[in-house]
C-alpha cells in the first residue's frame, strides 16, 4: 500500500455511533480515560469504586473531553485476565450513571461481546476492542446489531505476551495491512464502514523503534480512509526515551500528541485531558493538516 504525502481532503473524518455523527474534520477530539481496574499501568486502583470512576469521568467532562473511555479489565504488557462477570460488575454501574448524566458519546474498552453487549444497552454507543474483534468471535455481531461504532486497534500478540519479542520486516506497512483486513472482516460481519475507527496501538506489541516509525510514518495510514484514534499517554516508550517514571511523562505525552495530531490523528485517547486539551488545539492551529482554523493578526 502507498504511503501518502498529505492528508486528502476526501478522507472520511467523522463516523456514527448508534446513528450519531461525530464529527472530527475541523479539530481532533479528546477521549478521556477512566480505568475502573487494579492493575492499569498509570491509575490502577484509582477508580476501582463506582462513585470514584463516576466523579472522575465528570471531571474530564468538565475539562472538555469529547468521548469517555470506561475500561474494566487492564490491557498493559503482562495484565491478568479477568472473569466476564467481574467486568461487568466494574464497568455497567458506571456507564449506567454516566449515560444518565452526560450528553457526550460513551466507549467501552472491552474485547468480551457480552460486555460490549450489555455496556451497549447501559448507554454506551462505542466499543474500543484492543484485539480488533479477533478475540471473540461474536463480538461482531453485537456490534453490527447494535449501530454501535468500533475501534479496530492493531496489536501483535495479546496484552499478556505482546511485548516478549514483537518482529516486524516494516512495521507501518503490517499495521496498514492488518487493519485493512479487520475493516473488511468488520464490513463483512454488517458493521458499517462509517461507523469504524482505526488504533495503530501505540506500545501494543511494539518495541520503542517500532513505535517511533509509526509515529514518524502515521500519515500513512490515512490510506484506510477512516479516522485515526492514538493511544500514547504515558507510554512505556515515552518513559524510556526521556527517562522517566509513568507519573512524569506528561510532556513526553505532550510532544507525541503533538507530532500524531500534525500527521492526521483524528482522536487523542489520553489520562490528562485540561492540559492535552492545549496541546492538541496548539498543534491542530500550526498544522497544515488542519485548514478550519483562522489566521489572524494577533502577535
Amino acid at each position: 500500500m502507498q504511503e501518502m504525502s498529505g492528508h486528502p481532503a476526501s478522507s472520511e473524518q467523522w463516523f456514527f455511533a448508534k446513528g450519531q455523527k461525530i464529527d472530527c474534520r475541523t479539530r481532533p477530539l479528546i477521549m478521556g480515560v477512566v480505568n475502573i481496574t487494579a492493575d492499569s499501568f498509570y491509575d490502577g486502583g484509582h477508580y476501582l469504586k463506582p462513585d470514584r470512576a463516576i466523579a472522575h469521568a465528570m471531571e474530564l467532562v468538565g475539562q472538555g473531553a469529547d468521548l469517555i473511555d470506561i475500561g474494566g479489565e487492564s490491557t498493559r504488557p503482562g495484565s491478568q485476565f479477568i472473569s466476564e462477570q467481574d467486568e461487568l460488575d466494574r464497568v455497567l454501574p458506571v456507564v449506567e450513571e454516566l449515560a444518565r448524566r452526560i450528553s457526550i458519546p460513551i466507549s467501552v474498552d472491552t474485547t468480551k461481546s457480552r460486555v460490549a453487549q450489555c455496556a451497549l444497552e447501559y448507554g454506551a454507543s462505542i466499543i474500543n476492542d484492543v484485539s480488533a474483534m479477533t478475540q471473540d468471535p461474536a463480538m461482531a455481531s453485537v456490534v453490527a446489531r447494535s449501530g454501535a461504532a468500533v475501534v479496530l486497534m492493531h496489536i501483535q500478540g495479546t496484552p499478556q505476551t505482546m511485548q516478549l519479542a514483537p518482529s516486524y520486516a516494516d512495521v507501518v506497512g503490517e499495521v496498514i495491512q492488518f487493519l485493512d483486513a479487520r475493516v473488511q472482516d468488520a464490513i463483512r460481519a454488517g458493521i458499517a464502514r462509517t461507523n469504524i475507527v482505526l488504533d495503530p496501538g501505540f506500545g501494543f506489541g511494539k518495541l520503542m523503534f517500532h513505535n517511533l516509525e509509526l509515529l514518524r510514518r502515521l500519515s500513512s495510514l490515512l490510506t484506510l480512509n477512516r479516522p485515526l484514534l492514538v493511544g500514547l499517554s504515558r507510554k512505556a516508550f515515552i518513559g524510556t526515551i526521556i527517562d522517566k517514571s509513568v507519573e512524569h511523562r506528561e510532556w513526553g505525552t505532550a510532544a507525541a500528541i503533538a507530532l500524531a495530531v500534525d500527521r492526521g490523528a483524528r482522536i487523542i485517547r489520553v489520562h490528562d485531558v485540561a492540559m492535552m486539551m492545549d496541546v492538541v488545539k496548539m498543534a491542530a492551529a500550526a498544522s497544515r493538516s488542519w485548514s478550519s482554523h483562522g489566521e489572524g493578526n494577533d502577535a
